[in-house]
């Protein structure tokens, strides 16, 4: 059953830096979405704090969608970055109906630490549904003062 809807997690995008990792929909993985997640926005060099705001933003989504994931579903994420900024989409099968709860504390910090966050919930015939968090950040914009030049 899972294995026939991970034919809808096909990358959106074709840019060629795109990275994808997939691993169960469960707490202890989640380690990995975030270190890839902070090595692809060091690479793209982004400060420090973005790096930072970027491995807890992606947390918080993964941890989002593994909450509401069916049992045995994989949590996949493609990271990649467009210019200056960095974007996740990350996706997991879920019998929810209402896709991921955006009332909660964990919502607004994910809010709080990416530039965008949206939600989508695209149903499926056996009543689960994909359910996609994708994020952003752009890189901060450092002037010459504030790096002691003016």
């Amino acid at each position: 059953m899972v294995e026939r809807q991970i034919a809808y997690l096909a990358p959106e995008t074709t840019a060629s830096n795109v990275i994808e990792i997939r691993v169960p929909a469960k707490p202890g993985p989640l380690a990995v979405m975030r270190a890839v997640a902070g090595d692809v926005a060091m690479r793209a060099d982004f400060d420090v704090d973005s790096i930072a705001d970027v491995r807890l933003a992606v947390e918080e989504a993964c941890t989002t969608l593994a909450k509401i994931a069916i049992p045995g579903a994989p949590l996949v994420c493609r990271f990649h970055t467009e210019g200056d900024r960095f974007v996740a989409v990350a996706e997991a099968i879920s019998d929810s109906p209402a896709g991921p709860d955006t009332d909660t504390f964990s919502w607004r910090v994910l809010n709080t630490l990416a530039d965008t966050v949206s939600t989508e919930r695209i149903p499926d015939t056996d009543e689960t549904n994909l359910v996609r968090i994708e994020l952003t950040k752009a890189q901060a914009v450092v002037t010459g003062e504030q790096q002691g030049w003016g």
